[in-house]
C-alpha cells in the first residue's frame, strides 16, 4: 500500500498541472501551513545570500550597522509575504487574482504587468549567476570555462527551471524539499571550509557610516529579499485547507524564507569585510567569487550548491511570472505561459552572459527601480487584507460586474502617483539607463543626487507606507459613503 501511495505521488508530481487562475477547489486544498517552509527556505538558501554581505557594506556602513540593516530588512520584507500569502489561504486564488479585490478585475491589469517583469527579472537574474559561477568553477579546475561551458550551463540549467515552471505545483513542492536538504548540508561545508578566512579585527575595525547609509542597505536588502517575492506570496498558500491556521501561514512563509538569508548575510558580511579584494571579485561575478577561498576538491559540490540553490529561488519565479502572464490576459494555459516566461529567461541570459558586463550595478538598478512600484502594490493589497472583514467572493474575482468592479480608478492612480514620487527619491546613477531618477532629491532640499540622501533609496519606504496610508483611508471613507461592509 505504502508503495502504491509513493508511486501516486511520484505521478502526480511529474504530470503537468492544469490549475491557472482558477480557485482552487477544496477537494484539492492539502497540507499545514509548516509545509510552506520548504518551498520558501528552498527559494532563499541560495550562496547568493553570501554575496549580500558585499553589497551591503558596499554603502559604506559597519558590520554591526549592517547586521541591523541585514536582520531589519529581511525579517521586516517576509513578513510581509507572509501577510499576503494569508491571502492565498482566504481566496484559494494566485496573488495577482487575489489583486482584482483591490485594483478591479481589468484595472489589476497594472500590478500584474509590474509584477511579470519583476519575476521574469529575478529568474534571468539567478540563471545568469548560474551559468557564470558554473563557468568560473569550471574555468579553475581546468575544465573550459569559456564560452562552450556557459552555453552546456545555461542549457542544463535552463532546462532545469522551466521543466518545473511547466509541470508546476506537485513538483515544485517535492524538488524545493530535495533543495533544501542537500543545499542547506553543502552550505555548512562550504561556511567551515572557509572560516579561517574571517579576519574579525579588520572586520571590527570597519568604519560606520551615516544613518542615510545605514538606511540604503536597509532598503536594498528588503527589495532584494522580500519585496522580491511579495507579488508571489499566495501562489502556494492558496493550496492549503481552508481551516489553516492564520498565524500558521505568516509565520511559517515568513521563518522559512528569512531564516536562511540571514545566516548567510551574516558571514558573508564577516568574509566580505575581511578581504576588500573578495568584496571587488563579488561585484563582476557575485556566485564564482565566493569559490575563490576553496580547496580544489570542494569545488564540484560548490557548484552544485550554488546551481541548485539560484534554480529553487528561479522556479518559484518562473512559475509565480507564468500566473502574472495569464492574468494579463494572454489566452494561454499556464504551462504554455511558464514555457513562454523561460524563452525570455534564456535569451536575457544570453544577452548579459555574452554581451553584458557592469552585473552588479545593472542588478541594483534593477531591484530598485522595480522594487518602488511593488512596494505601493504592496502596501495597498496590506490595506485591503486589513480591512477585509471575511474571506474573498472567489466568483466575483472573475466577473467585471460583480463587487469587486472592473477598474478602480484610486488605488491605480495611488499605485503610480507613488510609483511616480518613489522614483524622485530613489538614484541609480551607476546604471546608465537610470540616471533619470532622483528627480525630487533636490526640490525637496534632500542634498540633489549627490547630497547624503541620495543614496538612501526612500521612495521605496515612502511608495510602501504612503499607498497603504491612502488606501486604508479611501476605504473607510468609501464604507462611510455608503455603508457597505463586505468582502
Amino acid at each position: 500500500m505504502a508503495e502504491q501511495v509513493d508511486s501516486g505521488v511520484e505521478v502526480r508530481a511529474l504530470a503537468v498541472e492544469s490549475n491557472g487562475l482558477n480557485v482552487i477547489d477544496d477537494a484539492e486544498r492539502k497540507g499545514r501551513p509548516r509545509d510552506l517552509f520548504w518551498p520558501w527556505f528552498g527559494a532563499n538558501v541560495s550562496v547568493l545570500g553570501l554575496s549580500y554581505g558585499a553589497f551591503a557594506l558596499g554603502f559604506g556602513i559597519s558590520f554591526w550597522q549592517a547586521v541591523v540593516a541585514g536582520v531589519v530588512g529581511i525579517v521586516f520584507s517576509f513578513l510581509l509575504c507572509g501577510l499576503i500569502a494569508l491571502a492565498g489561504k482566504r481566496g484559494s486564488a494566485p496573488t495577482l487574482v487575489l489583486s482584482r479585490a483591490a485594483f478591479g478585475v481589468r484595472g489589476n491589469k497594472l500590478p500584474s504587468l509590474v509584477s511579470w517583469l519583476l519575476t521574469v527579472g529575478w529568474e534571468t537574474v539567478l540563471t545568469i549567476l548560474a551559468t557564470l559561477a558554473t563557468a568560473t568553477v569550471f574555468e579553475r579546475l581546468g575544465w573550459g570555462g569559456g564560452a562552450v561551458t556557459k552555453v552546456v550551463a545555461l542549457v542544463v540549467v535552463g532546462t532545469l527551471i522551466v521543466a518545473c515552471g511547466v509541470l508546476g505545483f506537485d513538483l515544485i513542492m517535492r524538488m524545493q524539499t530535495v533543495i533544501t536538504v542537500v543545499t542547506g548540508v553543502l552550505t555548512v561545508v562550504y561556511i567551515a571550509l572557509v572560516a579561517d578566512q574571517v579576519s574579525w579585527s579588520t572586520v571590527s575595525a570597519l568604519p560606520g557610516g551615516s544613518s542615510q547609509e545605514l538606511i540604503g542597505a536597509l532598503v536594498f536588502l528588503m527589495t532584494g529579499f522580500g519585496l522580491g517575492w511579495v507579488n508571489a506570496a499566495a501562489d502556494y498558500s492558496r493550496y492549503l485547507p481552508r481551516t489553516a491556521s492564520s498565524r500558521g501561514v505568516v509565520g511559517w512563509t515568513t521563518f522559512g524564507a528569512a531564516l536562511a538569508p540571514i545566516v548567510l548575510l551574516i558571514f558573508g558580511l564577516l568574509l566580505a569585510g575581511s578581504s576588500a579584494d573578495l568584496s571587488t571579485a563579488i561585484a563582476g561575478d557575485p556566485i564564482g567569487a565566493l569559490a575563490q577561498a576553496l580547496p580544489t576538491w570542494f569545488l564540484v559540490p560548490f557548484v552544485i550548491v550554488a546551481v541548485l540553490g539560484l534554480v529553487g529561488g528561479a522556479v518559484l519565479d518562473i512559475y509565480s511570472s507564468g500566473l502574472a502572464l495569464l492574468s494579463l490576459g494572454v489566452p494561454v494555459p499556464r504551462y504554455v505561459a511558464a514555457f513562454i516566461d523561460g524563452l525570455v529567461m534564456i535569451a536575457g541570459t544570453i544577452y548579459v552572459v555574452f554581451f553584458g558586463d557592469q552585473f552588479l550595478l545593472e542588478f541594483q538598478g534593477f531591484l530598485i527601480t522595480l522594487g518602488v512600484p511593488v512596494a505601493a502594490w504592496c502596501g495597498i493589497m496590506l490595506a485591503d487584507a486589513a480591512t477585509r472583514r471575511g474571506d474573498y467572493a472567489e466568483a466575483d474575482l472573475f466577473d467585471r460586474r460583480g463587487r469587486y468592479g472592473d477598474v478602480r480608478w484610486l488605488p491605480i492612480a495611488t499605485m503610480i502617483v507613488a510609483t511616480g514620487i518613489g522614483w524622485g527619491l530613489v538614484t541609480n546613477g551607476n546604471a546608465s539607463w537610470l540616471t533619470w531618477q532622483g528627480y525630487l532629491l533636490d526640490p525637496l532640499g534632500l542634498g540633489g543626487k549627490q547630497g547624503a540622501w541620495a543614496f538612501a533609496n526612500l521612495g521605496v519606504l515612502l511608495a510602501l507606507a504612503g499607498s497603504f496610508l491612502v488606501a486604508l483611508i479611501g476605504w473607510y471613507a468609501g464604507q462611510r459613503r455608503t455603508g457597505v461592509r463586505g468582502n
